[in-house]
Parts: structure tokens; C-alpha cells; sequence
């Protein structure tokens, strides 16, 4: 009995142990449940190279404190050290000619440990603006000695250089080749042209201002660049020479600044400028190194201010227009009546490359052509990038004027040919000098002013026959035109371009390109208010269209606008649709857009300014095309820079490593929209979420190369567009490797700080977490390599490789190497002899009644840096996707998948957890809504195929899956709960007939979330015990009660 009752004790122990055992790992799994994708979180390794790279020790931590108010500079100074009480910061004296004036900021210096504290303080202080870093630029002027290295930017063999990022200044001898500063582009220049062809001034007629008395006498012209020497003999009214730089010299060293001096003012006979006895302000502001800082052209700017400059030219540029004290400085300069003329850039022949400040719209941007009237390939082109993804860009350049191998004055005497946009800037500058002077003096001010002056430059041009408006803007300068128009100039208010022609191409370009139809998304034409009459005005009015027939009421347009026009511009941008009843219409429409401005009265006047602008409109519709021939872009995915470190596509382009052009249809992609327009294919582009759009309406929807999430309810949109309505699907992706990320990160001097990518050339992880209900998935190689499909040669470039394919589907893999950090030893040993393996690069596969087509990279569709271009390849796919169409090499049986391609989800490509992603994305802690470049139906809606609050939009049946739909989605979270009981070779899914994988559902469920699985545990863990409890409490009573029996007995 003894024995039998330490076994059953024994028993009872086991397995009360075991159910505490239960019951506790229950609940550490409840406690430390994994985090969404906890397999896939990235650790950085402190083996990896860079990771273990000692912080460099920038030479100043320097940061600019903005003031709400302009005072003295001791009286900021006594302010910031009553109201700072922490240590490790010090007041930095600027000993330059601005100190005696009122400033509206102050430089101070704090010790790295003490960075967020400092800021912090004085950024709560009450007068305080704002605190920012003292950014840096740095710029390289192509003379022959240093032409190689300056052409390459801001970076060097993939290297961040010192500075401020920046697009290097192709500012080159006139004589032999010219290198483009991004485009790898040259051109052969050679000696073709005849010296006195570039005397730029006989060009433009000067000679007639010139016999008229009119040589710039009286006009303050500041010329901010590298410095001007004394008594230099090309100039009679150097007035001033100032230095902002670091350096003890006001001399020009480099020979920049001198050149730029004689376009405007040369007395020369061989090289003359435009506005002799123009009042020379040289501001010293680059030094012998071409390094400047922020607040160097913060102070230089608010001397020119307080010294009442007329003209302002600045041969500077780069891509980051979210420099906010030096870009709403720049607005301050033009609000106080300095009319400031800046280079466009010279990155072209790209587009979407344009430079800041140029491409402000209170700035005069200017590009480049040559002798014959050509856009110079340096220039950069338009459109302006600012307004993307949900807006259009604006015009821009202004105008263009001579560039290529116009003449200017050397360092000490005599002269020399120079091209880039560096030369056009000066020689609009030199005009402009030219026509302020033949306003008298005493009522300069009152009637010339930024918008004035453009006005007359843009409303005189002479518009060239080939380039587009994006390219060319009003066109030549046409100096004696603008004499005209600003000779009789009253004060005005006036809309550019004041014509948006569709017969008018190629001027036109893109929208002559395309016609107007009903059901299409809004064509957006974003036009600039030009307002003469004051540095303020007001829209009075909305804006109103005045068709000139009947047939213009099919035409149905929403306007946005600028409310508020300061300083001296504005906007009224287009939403422009037909309406539904016009679905069989062809014609011409046409008509006028007017809107009234008006502005406080000028001193002396009692009423209003008011002015009526007007827009004219003429555009082409056609009927409705066909849903096959209609294509849906997708804008709003994609992030581009600023204002994060979002790396090129091609990581082969190691001298222009961001991606800053924009990635839309109109700039980067632009031949490849001629090319689907040729095809007879109508491109729509859509800058809102996916569920903005209406799937029934489009044959194929065209996702290339985004980088940014996705919401839930687009994922689910995007499914049952597919498999239910027919949509095509066809992505194009890019490379993804967070070791490479890792590796691409560089420590930035202006910042101060650790520069990271903060996502591949696309965004794979979100990109399979889209494509994940289709059973495909991308990877983290990064492939490169040449291949043949049926006679065409393409070359892949850096693009990623397809993991996941179902069976059933169509699969073309070539023998690449693997570049990714991951592949560099599979590399080595591919050196000694092995064999390279295949890597899927194109999936092509039905899915319910649509179809779908993925390939792993996108830089032969994207115009900055092709190698070979594959738009052959998009024609077949769209064939397919759109109208089912099957190429018999793509779809060949010897690719047809028999076994699904399958990896395991922590072989996927795994997002950053080292970057606040959502700084930079439309979609994470960001609101599902649909904008104004959607249907005006679903302004302000979260879209179709959605229920809310219990209303269903147009469109699709909802789909109700119990969630809210109000909430935001981190999209880390997006995994398709797993099936049991398949294997990976298994066919999946009956209802898709062996589409899906096992943890891939063809329909929307209630799927368990990473709570559930814990707390099932948790609550057996529980059971078990109470359980084993009940069991030893009902055996200590029996074992009671026989034990008192046998007591009794005994």
C-alpha cells in the first residue's frame, strides 16, 4: 500500500509539474508574443562594414536659430542666454558687413552630447522660429584642370563628398567635350561655330538699347558667386566687394564669379556684357574650395536686403528644395522687391531635373539653348517636382537664353568661351539689368518687381519650334519685345503659360499628346499666377470656365488655387474631366478660364487693385477608348528625394546615387509614355490610394518601381479587382538587400548625421505583401546581366529575382550574378568555374479572370539611366495583361511552371527596423483618402469596393472583413494566416484550381491573429491543471476515507 501510494503521489506530481509546464510557457508566450514579423527583424551586425566605422568628428556642429522677429544680433544673443539654462552651447559672433543691421537669426555651436538638449530649449523659447542645421554647399566649376572630378556631383564612386548634395555645375570651356553633370550623356562640340556668334549681346539686340541711352546705369546688380579682384579692367562701377566665407579674400580665385560678372556688365570689346554701367555688388559667398554654408547666404541675403538691391543673380543649384531657411530666405529676397534670376541646373538631357532656387516660382529659372536655337543637352527639363504624387508639376524653365560657348571675362584680363546654364543665368541677368534701367529711377520700384519682370521676359519670348514647354518654357528671351511690353507696363495680374493648346504640339507636351475622355482621372495642369500689382494679392473669386459652345458644357473642371498669392505668385492648377454624357464625343472644346485678383492699393491709391487673368483653353476628345487600350499608372506609391535617402535604381550609376527625378509618367518615364501613346495605349496616372479607382475601367494597372507601403483595404481592392473584375496587374521591381542598405550608408558633414537608405531601389517587402494573395513573391538578390528573349537584348540591371510562383504559371530565369552582399561568395566561387545558376526574373500567370505579369527590375523602362531600354517587353505584357493576348516565346511550354517556386517566410526580404519609415511614407500613421487627382465622386472617400458607415460607394459589392476601416494599418502586420496540413509542393487552393500555397487563402476570412495561438495554450495550460487539481482532491478523499476505516480496523 505504501508503494502503490508514493507511485499514484508520484503520478499526480508529473503531471501537475507537467501542467505548470503548460501553464507557464503559456504565458511567456502571451507576455513575449513575437512582434509582426519578429523572423524577419534586422539586427544590425557590428562585424558589417561601416557599422563598426568610428563616428567622424564633424568640424562644427553649427545650427541656425530663426528668429520671429529681425534685431539686432546682440540682442538675440542676450535673449538666447536668459532663457537656454543648459550647458554646451555658445553664441557664434559673425564678424561681416551685415552685422550692423538687424538680423533675423543667430549661429550658435553645441557639443554633440548636447544636441538634443540645446535644441530642444531653444526651440521652446517664444521668439523662436525655428532651429536648423547649417547646411552646406559645395559646387565644382569645370574649368580643364578639374572638369573630370567636377562632374560627377556630389558624389564620387558612390562616395558622399563634403558639402550640401548639389548637381554639379557644368560650367565647362567652350572648346572640345562636354560631360553632363548626372546623364553620363556627351557631346562633341568642336570648333563649328564662329567667335562672333558668341557675342551673346548682338544676339539679343543690346545695340539698340544701348543707342537709346539705356546701359544699366543706376541698377544695383548682386552677383552672389566666388568674388570679384579690384580694378579689374573689364568693369567701370564695381561699387562693392564683400566677403561671407571663411576666408581672408575678396578676391575671385577660381574665376567663376569674374565670368558671371562680364556677361552682365563686361566692358570688353571681344566680350562684352549686356549692362555696362550696371552698379557691380560682388558677395563673395563660395571660397577657393567652392564650399559654402547656409548662413553665409543668410547673412549675405539680408544685406542685400537692407541695401535696397534691384537685381540678384545666383549660379547655384541642387535637387533639395526642403531646405526651409535657405528657400523661404530666397522668398523674403523676392518679397522685398529684388528680382532674383537663378540657374534651371545641368542635368539634362532628364527630365524632371530641375535645380533650387530656379524652380521656385518667384525666381526667374533659366535653361539653356545654342546657336541654332536647340535646348542644350545640359539643360535640365522640367516639370517641377514639388507637387508630386498628388498634384502636377509647374512649368519650368521660365525661359531659356544662350549657354553653349558664349563669351566672359577671365580672372585678371581678357576673355574666354564658357557653356552650361551657369552662362545662361548671367546673360538673363544682364538683360534684366538692362530693362530695369529704362524705367526712371524714381518710379522704378513702383512698376518693376519679380512679377513684372517676369511678365515681360515670359510674355515677350520667342517660342522655339521643337521643345516642349517643359523644356523650353515662354521660350528664347527676346529682349527688344520685352523693351516693348514694359515701356507702356501697367500694373497686372496675368496666368503662365496663358494657353494650353492640344493642337499644339509638340509645345503642348505631354497633354497634346493624349486626348480627353469620358471616365478618365482628372488631367491635371498646374498654371502659375504671375501678380504685378503687389507682393500680396488675393483670389477674389473662385475661378470659372466659359465655354465658347454648347459642346464646352461636357468639359466639367474643379479648380485649386492659391487663396493667398505671396510673394508676387500663386497657382491655379486644372482638374479637367468630361462629363459621362460625353462618352461618344469627338471634337474640339474650347474656351477660357478667368479668375480676378486684387491686391491692397499701392501709396497714393484709394482703391483696390484688381485684375482679371485669363487662361485659354483648347482641347481635343475623343470617345472613350476602349477598356483594353486604357492603362492606370501608380504615382502615389512612390517616394522619391527629398526628403529621405531614397538610392537610384541602378546601382551601377555610383555618381548620382538618389533618386530625386520624380518617377513619374512626365519625367523620368517620359519616352516610355510616347512610346505606350504610339502603341495606341491611353496612360491615366492615379495619385491616390489603389482603392481610388474604378478596375471595371482599365485593362491593366502599372505598378513600377514604388518604394512605399500599402493599406490593408488596398491589398484586399487590389485582390478581387483581379480575380473577380478582370484588372491586369503588371509590376515592374527593383532591387532589395538590407545588407547593401546597410553597406550604402555614409556619414553626411552637413547634417551631422548617418545617412541610410531607407528602402531598396523598390520597396519588396510591401510589394510581396500586395502580391501575396497571388501566391508571388520577389527576393533579395541583386541581379545583373544580358539576355535574349526571341532576338531582343536587354540588360538587366540591378534588379531583384521571383521566389514565389505558383504552379501552373510562366517563368523565364537567366544565368545573373548575384551583386547583393549576401552573393559575394557565391560570386567568388562562380570565379573558379561553377556554373552560374538560373534566377527567375519574369512570371507570368492567370489568375481567376485576370492575369498578371512581374519582373524584377524597372531601369529599362526609366529613361535617367538606361542601359537598353525594354519597352518591347511592356508591349507583350500589356498585350497579355490587357487583352490576353499570349507572346508564343513567352509563353513558350518549356517555361510553364509544373512545381510552384516556394521559400519559407523568413526567406523573404525583411523590412528595416532601423528607420522610422513612416517620416517618409504616404501610408503608415497616414489616412486611407482619396484626393483630388481621383474622380470627383470620391473626393475625400476612402475610395471603392469599400463600406463606410454602412454606405457603399460606386463601384464594386463591399467586401466587410469586421474591420474598422477608419483605423490605420501598419502594414508590418499584412501576412495571410497559414493553413495546416499542406506541403510546399502541394497544388493549394481548389477554387483557384492550384493557385495559392498553404499560406495563401483565395478569400477574405477572419484569420487569427498573433494573440490567438498563446492564448489557446494559455487557456489548456489552465484546464490542465484545474483538471489534475479536481482529480488529486477526489483522490485525497477517497484515500481519507479508507484510511479512517482501516485505522478503525487496526
Amino acid at each position: 500500500m505504501i508503494t502503490r501510494q508514493t507511485s499514484s503521489s508520484s503520478f499526480t506530481f508529473t503531471f501537475l509539474s507537467l501542467s505548470f509546464l503548460v501553464l507557464f510557457i503559456s504565458l511567456f508566450l502571451l507576455r513575449f508574443r513575437p512582434t509582426p514579423l519578429a523572423s524577419q527583424t534586422l539586427t544590425l551586425n557590428p562585424s558589417l562594414p561601416n557599422s563598426t566605422l568610428p563616428r567622424p568628428q564633424a568640424p562644427r556642429n553649427y545650427y541656425i536659430v530663426r528668429f520671429l522677429q529681425y534685431r539686432l544680433a546682440e540682442e538675440h544673443r542676450a535673449y538666447l542666454e536668459s532663457g537656454v539654462r543648459s550647458d554646451g552651447w555658445e553664441w557664434i559672433e559673425r564678424k561681416n558687413p551685415a552685422a550692423k543691421y538687424p538680423t533675423d537669426f543667430g549661429l550658435v555651436s553645441i557639443q554633440e552630447l548636447a544636441i538634443e538638449r540645446v535644441v530642444g530649449e531653444i526651440g521652446k523659447l517664444g521668439l523662436v522660429k525655428d532651429v536648423n542645421l547649417d547646411l552646406s554647399y559645395r559646387r565644382d566649376l569645370l574649368g580643364e584642370e578639374n572638369r573630370a572630378r567636377a562632374r560627377v556631383g556630389a558624389f564620387v564612386d558612390g562616395k558622399k563628398r563634403p558639402g550640401k548634395i548639389f548637381t554639379a555645375m557644368s560650367f565647362s570651356e567652350g572648346e572640345g567635350e562636354y560631360h553632363s553633370a548626372i546623364s553620363n550623356a556627351s557631346v562633341k562640340l568642336g570648333r563649328q561655330l564662329l567667335m562672333q556668334r558668341s557675342q551673346v549681346t548682338s544676339l539679343f539686340g543690346a545695340e539698340v538699347l544701348w543707342s537709346k541711352g539705356y546701359t544699366g546705369a543706376k541698377v544695383k546688380m548682386a552677383i552672389f558667386d566666388t568674388g570679384i579682384r579690384a580694378n579689374h579692367p573689364h568693369f567701370r562701377n564695381i561699387k562693392e566687394r564683400t566677403n561671407w566665407t571663411n576666408e581672408d579674400t575678396l578676391n575671385d580665385n577660381l574665376g567663376h564669379g569674374t565670368f558671371v560678372a562680364g556677361v552682365i556688365a563686361g566692358g570688353d570689346a571681344e566680350c562684352l556684357g549686356f549692362a555696362p554701367d550696371t552698379e557691380i555688388y560682388a558677395f563673395r559667398v563660395f571660397t577657393d574650395a567652392q564650399v559654402s554654408y547656409t548662413s553665409w547666404f543668410l547673412d549675405a541675403f539680408n544685406y542685400a536686403i537692407a541695401t535696397n538691391m534691384d537685381v540678384l543673380n545666383l549660379s547655384i543649384g541642387g535637387p533639395d528644395y526642403l531646405d526651409l531657411p535657405f528657400v523661404e530666405k530666397v522668398w523674403e529676397i523676392t518679397a522685398n522687391n529684388i528680382i532674383m534670376v537663378s540657374a534651371i541646373g545641368n542635368d539634362g538631357p532628364l527630365y524632371g531635373t530641375l535645380n533650387n532656387p530656379a524652380d521656385q516660382s518667384d525666381v526667374i529659372g533659366v535653361g539653356g539653348i545654342d546657336y541654332s536655337d536647340h535646348i542644350a543637352s545640359f539643360s535640365s527639363r522640367g516639370m517641377s517636382t514639388w507637387e508630386i504624387p498628388h498634384g502636377y508639376g509647374r512649368v519650368k524653365p521660365d525661359v531659356v537664353a544662350y549657354g553653349r560657348e558664349s563669351m566672359g571675362s577671365k580672372i585678371s584680363t581678357g576673355c574666354k568661351s564658357l557653356s552650361g546654364t551657369s552662362v545662361a543665368s548671367p546673360v538673363v541677368a544682364g538683360v534684366v539689368c538692362l530693362l530695369v534701367s529704362i524705367i526712371p529711377e524714381s518710379s522704378r520700384k513702383d512698376i518693376l518687381n519679380p512679377a513684372s519682370m517676369k511678365q515681360a521676359l515670359v510674355e515677350g519670348a520667342a517660342k522655339l519650334s521643337g521643345p516642349n514647354m517643359y523644356e523650353q518654357g515662354a521660350g528664347r528671351v527676346d529682349l527688344l519685345e520685352s523693351f516693348e511690353i514694359l515701356k507702356n507696363y501697367q500694373p497686372r495680374a496675368s496666368i503662365f503659360p496663358g494657353v494650353l493648346d492640344y493642337t499644339d504640339c509638340p509645345y503642348s507636351w505631354p497633354f497634346c499628346r493624349q486626348p480627353l475622355y469620358a471616365g478618365a482621372m482628372p488631367v491635371i495642369f498646374n498654371a502659375t499666377i504671375l501678380n504685378g500689382m503687389g507682393v500680396i494679392g488675393y483670389v477674389e473669386s473662385p475661378p470659372t470656365w466659359h465655354p465658347s459652345d454648347d459642346e464646352g458644357n461636357l468639359l466639367s473642371i474643379h479648380f485649386t488655387y492659391s487663396e493667398v498669392i505671396w510673394p508676387w505668385t500663386g497657382y491655379l492648377a486644372l482638374h479637367m474631366q468630361i462629363k459621362d454624357e460625353g462618352f461618344q464625343f469627338s471634337g474640339e472644346i474650347e474656351g477660357n478660364v478667368t479668375l480676378q485678383v486684387y491686391s491692397p492699393p499701392a501709396q497714393g491709391e484709394k482703391g483696390h487693385r484688381i485684375s482679371t487673368c485669363v487662361l485659354q483653353l483648347k482641347l481635343k476628345v475623343i470617345p472613350t477608348p476602349a477598356r483594353s487600350k486604357r492603362i492606370l499608372w501608380d504615382q502615389f506609391h512612390s517616394i522619391k528625394y527629398p526628403p529621405g535617402y531614397i538610392p537610384r535604381d541602378s546601382l551601377d550609376v555610383r555618381n548620382d546615387i538618389l533618386d530625386w527625378h520624380g518617377d513619374h509618367l512626365h519625367t523620368n518615364f517620359h519616352i516610355m509614355f510616347n512610346m505606350l501613346r504610339d502603341a495606341g495605349y491611353y496612360v491615366e496616372t492615379l495619385g491616390s490610394p489603389l482603392t481610388c479607382f474604378d478596375a471595371r475601367q482599365y485593362g491593366t494597372l502599372l505598378l513600377v518601381d514604388l518604394e512605399d507601403e500599402y493599406f490593408e483595404e488596398e491589398i484586399e481592392k487590389l485582390r478581387d479587382d483581379v480575380i473577380s473584375s478582370g484588372l491586369g496587374l503588371a509590376v515592374f521591381a527593383e532591387w532589395y538587400n538590407v545588407d547593401t542598405m546597410v553597406k550604402m550608408r555614409f556619414f553626411d558633414d552637413n547634417t551631422r548625421s548617418w545617412w541610410t537608405p531607407v528602402t531598396g531601389g523598390a520597396n519588396i517587402p510591401a510589394l510581396n505583401d500586395l502580391l501575396a494573395p497571388f501566391g508571388i513573391a520577389f527576393g533579395d538578390k541583386i541581379l545583373n546581366g544580358d539576355f535574349s528573349i526571341d532576338g531582343e537584348q536587354s540588360r538587366y540591371a540591378s534588379g531583384t529575382d521571383i521566389v514565389r510562383f505558383p504552379e501552373g504559371g510562366f517563368v523565364h530565369s537567366f544565368p545573373f550574378l548575384d551583386s547583393s552582399e549576401s552573393g559575394a561568395t557565391q560570386n567568388l566561387l562562380l570565379t573558379s568555374g561553377m556554373t552560374k545558376a538560373d534566377s527567375p526574373i519574369l512570371g507570368l500567370l492567370d489568375v481567376g479572370k485576370g492575369r498578371i505579369a512581374v519582373y524584377g527590375d524597372s531601369n529599362c523602362l526609366d529613361s535617367s539611366h538606361m542601359v537598353t531600354n525594354c519597352y518591347w517587353l511592356l508591349r507583350k505584357i500589356l498585350e497579355y495583361t490587357s487583352g490576353s493576348i499570349r507572346d508564343p516565346m513567352l509563353f513558350s511550354n518549356s517555361v510553364k511552371q509544373y512545381t510552384s517556386l516556394y521559400v519559407e517566410d523568413n526567406q523573404l526580404p525583411s523590412r528595416r527596423t532601423d528607420v522610422n519609415f513612416s517620416t517618409y511614407s504616404a501610408v503608415i500613421g497616414k489616412e486611407l483618402i482619396c484626393r483630388s487627382d481621383s474622380k470627383y465622386e470620391i473626393w475625400g472617400t476612402k475610395g471603392y469596393n469599400l463600406q463606410v458607415r454602412g454606405r457603399k460607394l460606386p463601384g464594386y459589392h463591399a467586401i466587410d472583413l469586421g474591420r474598422g476601416l477608419n483605423s490605420t494599418v501598419d502594414t508590418s502586420n499584412l501576412r495571410s494566416p497559414k493553413l495546416p496540413g499542406k506541403n510546399k509542393g502541394d497544388s493549394g487552393n481548389r477554387y483557384l484550381g492550384g493557385l495559392f500555397y498553404r499560406d495563401e487563402l483565395d478569400m477574405p476570412v477572419l484569420g487569427a491573429s498573433h494573440w490567438l495561438v498563446p492564448a489557446v495554450i494559455a487557456v489548456t495550460g489552465i484546464l490542465l491543471f484545474l483538471g489534475f487539481w479536481r482529480i488529486r482532491q477526489k483522490r485525497r478523499r477517497r484515500r481519507k476515507g479508507s484510511g479512517s476505516g482501516r485505522f478503525a480496523n487496526l
